[in-house]
């Protein structure tokens, strides 16, 4: 028989463990496949991994950093530390089942409940029954929830890997082919023993890769040490710090103010016409910045010069912090980089599309990871459908209804929408709820240049949905909104699948705050309000009870 109650969260990571602090007056069970917190922070972060934000603007609203003024990035281990601080802080490990994994979840409610808006706790009837496996035994338990919040996240478990030609793959190289994932399991020996006087070929060009490059040019100085050599199919800006030409990065794209130049979901028709005419300024904003990284750091040296603005890269939240060493082991030869499209292994490495062969005996792929199919894998047939397509995507407004054993669950609005905006997309209201499938949750799956703080409202706004102080929109509305913001993010970035709210996320969270009776505006006065960042601490909810 499975084990009852109200509420379970599956993952401990920065989402998972806000979710619980949220939700911990209904004593939530929370399921983590590993044995610590902490999510990408413990499992994929490598030893030179740090923070990409400033202490600041990557806090919970009720516990800041002891050293929050500190201007330096936080290693992983020190974001480890504060987490676990935090968890310590607020008695949340106690709620938390280590080395338990998710396997299958079943739904166990009312058909009537699928399309509908639930009534998410209070019956006492559960809706969803999760099996789990402990400490990797082939036994089964099951638990049963009225309410689930899913906090998988978007990466970690799932690598992905590209798909290469017949007879073209990993299994024709002589050498060691290795996901980041499985290089970040590994320790410092391991790791400087994998690399060390050996040609590397790092795939990708994000934070992740970047990290891998560094890591492995120190492993390699001396006369004998090879290069390690980047493989980049699409160049994205990298910044050297949070200050463009002695100006703070924040006064750009992190005040109300600079915000107000760009689009937002649910704007009306003058704001529409005003963001139209501020467009030349929002470019000059772009080319300014763009001015001092392409004066500050030598990336037409290295053909490294993106040809988008950098306004897109920021606003698809694919900015990324250098290492302050990256250039100089460029400089040093121990750095290289080459461009390509397509590329394959041969033998003896890989080989590109102009028919040019890199000699290489470690491949590191540095190629992302697969956060939907973690999410696919453990839901029901029934809801999985909204999830997948022929084309890999999730286009859930193109069908008229969704039948199971033929019976027919969701209403006309499914087709809602034609446009090939949905692909890869999740609908979620507030990107936490989805439409269509009933007391279920989703955090962790919004990103913005703090993902925390977009995990940690999101909670806040969901502890107090789930407890009756306010409704959901109607399925309608939910729709017409996630329209709204998708097409926000198509209309500023060629990367707009990637679901950043980064232009606009202080609307986001004054949305949220409205819906929860909160006043919007978080500062001391109308100067504050205008032209300082915002950042978790705004949020915090014991401004809200004294106001």
């Amino acid at each position: 028989m499975a084990i009852f109650s109200r509420i379970g969260i599956i993952g401990a990571g920065i989402s998972g463990i806000a979710a619980t602090k949220q939700l911990s007056q209904y004593q939530p069970i929370v399921f983590e496949s590993s044995n610590s917190l902490g999510g990408v922070w413990k499992h994929c972060s490598f030893r030179t991994t740090k923070l990409q934000t400033p202490r600041c603007d990557y806090e919970f609203s009720d516990f800041p950093w002891t050293k929050r003024d500190n201007s330096s990035f936080p290693s992983y281990q020190e974001v480890l530390d504060y987490l676990y601080s935090y968890a310590t802080n607020f008695d949340l490990l106690k709620f938390v089942k280590f080395n338990t994994k998710v396997v299958e979840i079943r739904f166990v409610g009312d058909r009537e409940m699928t399309g509908e808006v639930g009534s998410f706790i209070g019956t006492g009837k559960p809706v969803w029954e999760v099996g789990v496996q402990i400490n990797q035994s082939e036994i089964m338990e099951w638990y049963a929830f009225e309410f689930l919040v899913v906090c998988t996240g978007k990466y970690g478990d799932e690598p992905k890997v590209p798909v290469f030609p017949l007879n073209k793959g990993p299994e024709v190289f002589k050498g060691k082919v290795m996901h980041s994932m499985d290089y970040s399991k590994l320790d410092h020996e391991a790791t400087v023993q994998l690399v060390k006087d050996k040609k590397v070929a790092v795939v990708g060009y994000k934070k992740s890769a970047i990290d891998l490059a560094v890591e492995c040019a120190e492993a390699n100085q001396g006369p004998e040490g090879q290069a390690c050599t980047m493989v980049i199919r699409t160049l994205h800006w990298t910044v050297p710090h949070y200050s463009v030409w002695g100006l703070p990065f924040y006064w750009f794209y992190s005040t109300r103010f600079s915000q107000f130049l760009h689009q937002r979901p649910n704007q009306g028709l003058l704001r529409t016409i005003l963001c139209h005419f501020s467009s030349p300024l929002r470019q000059g904003i772009s080319k300014f910045i763009e001015s001092y990284l392409a004066w500050k750091l030598p990336l037409q040296k290295y053909g490294l010069k993106p040809d988008h603005p950098f306004e897109e890269d920021y606003a698809s939240c694919q900015m990324a912090i250098l290492p302050e060493t990256f250039f100089s082991e460029a400089d040093k030869g121990k750095i290289m980089f080459k461009k390509a499209l397509r590329w394959w292994f041969w033998e003896g490495g890989i080989e590109f599309e102009d028919s040019n062969k890199l000699e290489a005996d470690v491949v590191l792929l540095s190629t992302g990871f697969n956060g939907k199919k973690k999410v696919k894998d453990i839901l029901p047939d029934l809801f999985r459908s909204l999830l997948e397509s022929p084309s890999g995507a999730m286009p859930l407004y193109r069908y008229e209804n969704i039948s199971h054993e033929g019976i027919k669950f969701f209403p006309s609005y499914l087709s809602f929408t034609h446009d090939p905006l949905w692909i890869n997309f999740f609908p979620r209201n507030r990107g936490t709820i989805h439409p269509f499938i009933p007391n279920m949750a989703f955090v962790g799956y919004v990103e913005s240049v703090s993902n925390l703080h977009t995990a940690e409202i999101r909670c806040i706004w969901l502890a107090r949905l789930v407890g009756g102080q306010f409704k959901l929109p109607s399925i309608e509305k939910m729709l017409e909104q996630t329209t709204n913001e998708r097409e926000i993010m198509r209309n500023t970035t060629r990367f707009y699948k990637r679901n950043c709210i980064s232009t606009f996320s202080i609307n986001h969270s004054d949305e949220i705050c409205e819906e929860m009776g909160w006043s919007s505006w978080r500062k001391k006065n109308w100067f504050s309000e205008a032209f300082s960042a915002y950042n978790s601490r705004d949020y915090e909810q014991l401004k809200e009870h004294k106001a």
